[in-house]
């Protein structure tokens, strides 16, 4: 399968695939402080990034797209039907706002992928179920053979 497009900059509205996209101005971002290593780089700069968008809101998404984004994202979807990712592995909250942002491309093209086509049930032909059972039977003679006689 394919990969969403990269995001190169913020200002890049987020496209998945038959023509839904997702405008920046759809998305409302919240900067807290990153938990783990980091020293005071950690303690005083609010480089996490929590990213928001409510799927019900955004003018260019299709129905299915935007209940698939709700299901694919589990629980980084809130009760009210907002997804949030979040981002805190880069240093610059520059970085984490563009990391965010792939994450939810990413999700983005996945859900708005076509459906998968639908399987055809097939029935074996009747030249394969002879051929499978004339090779049982003689598998069966085989083993026959092998006992002891008399037995």
């Amino acid at each position: 399968m394919a990969r969403a497009p990269t995001i190169r900059s913020i200002d890049d509205p987020l496209r998945g695939q038959r023509g839904n996209i997702v405008f920046p101005h759809e998305l409302s971002e919240k900067f807290v402080a990153a938990s783990g290593p980091g020293g005071q780089n950690v303690n005083k700069n609010a480089t996490a990034v929590q990213l928001r968008l409510m799927p019900a809101h955004a003018a260019k998404l299709d129905e299915r797209t935007k209940r698939r984004l709700l299901e694919l994202a589990g629980n980084r979807a809130t009760k009210d039907g907002e997804l949030v990712i979040e981002a805190q592995e880069e240093r610059r909250q520059e970085a984490n706002r563009i990391a965010a942002r792939q994450r939810l491309a990413d999700l983005l093209w996945e859900a708005s992928a076509p459906p998968p086509k639908r399987r055809r049930k097939t029935k074996p032909t009747r030249g394969s179920i002879e051929r499978r059972l004339k090779a049982k039977t003689q598998r069966g003679e085989i083993k026959k053979l092998r006992q002891p006689p008399g037995g």
